[in-house]
């Protein structure tokens, strides 16, 4: 058993301090925040993870997850202090470091005895270097200490999944006996172990979710032409996908990305491509893309039911993704704003992200459930694929609608059979119900099997 001490207890410090202490360590996660301490106390936690409240009370309970507001109580015994606070974006592209140099200031100031560092919060290269060099100016004797990075890998919906039984941990570190050392608090998990230099793992996080971001602009660049041509980006993706090379996850076209992580790091990699005097064009275009796909929608909805203004537009689906309740850069805030310009009154349902929608637009219009956002809508779009909405009774739904358009901006449901209903459907760049234009001149022989 290891003595932990977490850093921050949002998204990924609360999951990462239950993950260790279900592992049987000693952890200890401290935050600034004491209503948030306070709350996580009584076995409340601050966000929508499924499993994850259950893991915290049965850790607590048994006395190896603890919290506290105290640097001095979270630094007396701990061999590993892992920093997992917020770095926003600083507005300008770049990620806001303002915490993570709190974290190390105080870390330095109640330095004891010697600690590993672990920067676990996604941070721009070199800050590792930053970290170190805080401390150093910092502490106040010669207790040695060292600094590794090791970022997250936590998909937000499905993260204690991802914590348990991660696809590999990255470390890096100046000192390669501190990042062998963090190593084997990974072990049990029998996972890949990269170790390399600290500014590589660094990147290594950065690059992961560019290229996954790259992947689903890619996949909706392809859903614009097979628009316009024809074809089914459903059955191209899932064509694509079997092609090992290419694999089918992050192939599903729709409305784009959002989140905490995405949108964020991209932008901040782009910010130090750009500091690094390259020209980061290929970033430029999967974040241009990605907004484009939210104006997609409105273009649909304008084809389908005219002006806008003055129309009642019923969104199923605010947070950013299924099984979870974050709306950062969330496609429904962008088509909120969107209508709004248009003149039109959105409506919105989610079944975890009302009230953190609440707290940012408390003029927008709330309904209760699935059945109630539709009532009196002039349209409805399907924004975030939720469960329950798979199995809705969308018979009621289109009769309570005044005009039964449905815009499927994730391609949940089947356009034959919502059709069938009554529906006008909108899906993303799904084949037409028409017959397929025969094969251009130049290629009939090979259509016709003739060589």
């Amino acid at each position: 058993m290891k003595n932990i001490t977490i850093i921050g207890t949002g998204y990924v410090g609360l999951t990462t301090g239950a993950c260790f202490a279900d592992m049987g360590n000693n952890v200890v996660c401290l935050d600034i925040d004491e209503a948030k301490i306070a709350s996580l106390r009584q076995g409340t936690i601050p966000i929508h993870e499924p499993g994850l409240q259950e893991v915290v009370i049965r850790n607590a309970d048994a006395g190896r997850l603890s919290f506290t507001t105290s640097y001095a109580e979270g630094m007396r015994d701990a061999e590993y202090v892992f920093i997992a606070v917020g770095t926003p974006s600083d507005g300008d592209g770049g990620a806001d470091l303002s915490q993570v140099r709190d974290a190390a200031r105080s870390i330095a100031t109640h330095l004891t005895h010697p600690v590993i560092v672990v920067n676990k919060s996604t941070v721009p290269i070199g800050t590792g270097d930053l970290v170190t060099s805080i401390i150093t100016e910092h502490k106040s004797s010669d207790v040695p200490f060292a600094v590794v990075s090791n970022p997250e890998f936590l998909r937000e919906g499905s993260a204690l999944l991802d914590c348990m039984r991660p696809d590999r941990v990255v470390l890096g570190s100046a000192d390669r006996d501190a990042a062998e050392t963090v190593a084997r608090l990974y072990l049990s998990l029998q996972a890949p172990i990269i170790v390399t230099d600290v500014r590589t793992a660094e990147m290594i996080k950065y690059a992961s979710n560019s290229f996954l971001a790259t992947r689903i602009s890619f996949i909706n660049e392809i859903a614009a032409v097979c628009e316009q041509l024809g074809a089914d980006i459903t059955e191209v993706a899932r064509g694509m996908g079997y092609d090992k090379r290419i694999g089918p996850a992050f192939l599903d076209a729709g409305l784009g990305f959002g989140g905490s992580c995405f949108p964020k790091d991209v932008r901040a990699l782009m910010r130090m491509a750009e500091d690094a005097g390259q020209h980061p064009q290929l970033l430029e275009a999967v974040m241009d893309i990605n907004q484009d796909r939210r104006r997609w929608a409105i273009d649909r909805l304008e084809e389908k039911i005219g002006d806008l203004r003055g129309k009642r537009i019923a969104l199923l689906g605010i947070a950013f993704k299924p099984n979870t309740d974050d709306i950062r850069d969330a496609a429904a805030l962008d088509l909120i704003a969107l209508l709004e310009e248009r003149g039109a009154t959105a409506v919105a349902y989610d079944p975890a992200a009302m009230e953190n929608v609440a707290a940012v637009r408390p003029d927008l219009l709330l309904a209760g459930d699935a059945y109630q956002v539709a009532e009196g809508a002039d349209a409805l779009v399907l924004v975030t694929e939720w469960n329950e909405f798979k199995a809705l009774d969308l018979a009621r739904i289109k009769a309570s609608m005044r005009t039964p358009v449905l815009v499927d901006g994730r391609n949940l449901y089947d356009p034959t059979q919502i059709r069938s209903l009554g529906f006008e459907y909108v899906g993303v760049a799904r084949a037409p119900e028409a017959t397929p234009p025969a094969a251009p001149a130049w290629d009939r022989r090979v259509s016709s099997g003739k060589a």
